[in-house]
Order: C-alpha cells, then structure tokens, then sequence
C-alpha cells in the first residue's frame, strides 16, 4: 500500500473514530507524518499509534491528536500555546488550524529537530523556545487555548492563569502509571469549568531545570 492510500485510510479511521471536525481531519492529512518519525518507523508513519522519539518521548497517537485538537476548538484568528513540542507533529497540526502557535519543549535537541521539520515545512506561525513547560509563557499570556501533551497530577494553576477569559485548556491528567484522562477547561467568570473526556497514557509533566 502506498504512503498515499495509508494516509486516507488513516483519515476514514479517524472518522470513524469521532474526529468530526473537517478543519482538523484537513490539517491532519496535509502534515506528512513521515517527516516527525525516526527513520526505522517511517513505515509506519500512518498506522494508528504512537512512535517513539527519543528521550523517552513518543509522537502521539494520530487519533489522540485528532481527538484533544477538535477539543480545542481552534479558531483562524487566535492564539495557542502547546506544552510539550516532542517532534513539533501536534504543533504543526495546530499551526494549521490558529493565527499564531507559541510552543515549549524541555529537551533541546528534540526541539532543534523540530526546528528544522517547521523550516522544511514552510511553517512560520510558530514560535518556540526551550523552557519549563509547566511555567507556561508569561511574556506571551494570555492564550485563546492551550493544549498540553504530558500528564499532570492536577490542573496547572500557573496554565489556567495565562488562559484568556472564556478560553479552553486541553490536557491529560493522572499520575504515572495510574488512569489518565483528557480533560477539557473552559475559564468562565476566571474559574475552571471542567468536562472529562476520553482516557490516555501519556509522559509526565514535568516541572524543574531543563535536561543539558
């Protein structure tokens, strides 16, 4: 089967699966996939399921991508943070969908990796930086959304602070090794308004001094 062909039949899959949203399924089909894996899984690039990285990262599953982007309910006009870069794959997706996407990475080599996958690409609506994640981007608050792709035990003050009035916040929540769930965060009147969505496994949050 040709790369072609697994792309729109992971596209079906996605629909099947509950990615309705036709401007996600289309951003989702025009980022090649092949480009954010290692070269030993380039083969399966567009199977349904998370490939490892490095660093002990993993591209995310495409359906958790679908899945946590339609959350988000990105608008064209507005502006979103991401937590996490990992191999820039959800960031690229996102760009596709906002005005402008600010993204944090903790480990420096995977987000000059990702970089470079932004330049090839032509993607230029995304800026991002090394840093602590769970520190958010102060200097750029507040954010329309924020998506988050590491799992914390509870809601991050420090995020839902920098969301914008009547902004939305996605991200998985759940020690490690214990039952995750993504959960959706609407800021009404400067409180959470939570809805709990579907489970996950995802790397931890983790908060401290950048890896050298």
């Amino acid at each position: 089967m040709s790369g072609a062909a697994r792309k729109i039949r992971l596209i079906m899959e996605l629909r099947r699966s509950g990615v309705g949203d036709t401007r996600v399924l289309s951003a989702i089909e025009r980022v090649p996939r092949e480009m954010f894996v290692p070269a030993p899984f380039v083969d399966q690039a567009y199977e349904n399921t998370a490939l490892p990285i490095g660093q002990g990262q993993t591209v995310s599953q495409p359906l958790v991508v679908g899945l946590m982007s339609q959350a988000l309910e990105v608008g064209e006009r507005m502006k979103v943070l991401e937590i996490g870069t990992g191999s820039g794959y959800q960031a690229v997706v996102l760009a596709r969908l906002c005005r402008r996407l600010y993204t944090i990475e903790r480990h420096r080599s995977l987000l000059a990796e990702a970089e470079e996958r932004f330049r090839a690409l032509g993607v230029n609506n995304i800026t991002s930086i090394a840093g602590d994640g769970s520190r958010g981007w102060p200097e750029q608050a507040p954010f329309d959304r924020i998506l988050v792709t590491a799992a914390a035990d509870r809601m991050p003050k420090t995020l839902f602070d920098q969301l914008a009035e009547g902004g939305i916040m996605v991200l998985p929540l759940g020690a490690p090794g214990s039952d995750q769930e993504v959960q959706r965060i609407r800021k009404r009147d400067g409180h959470p308004v939570v809805e709990r969505l579907f489970p996950v496994r995802f790397v931890p949050l983790v908060c401290g001094n950048l890896p050298e």
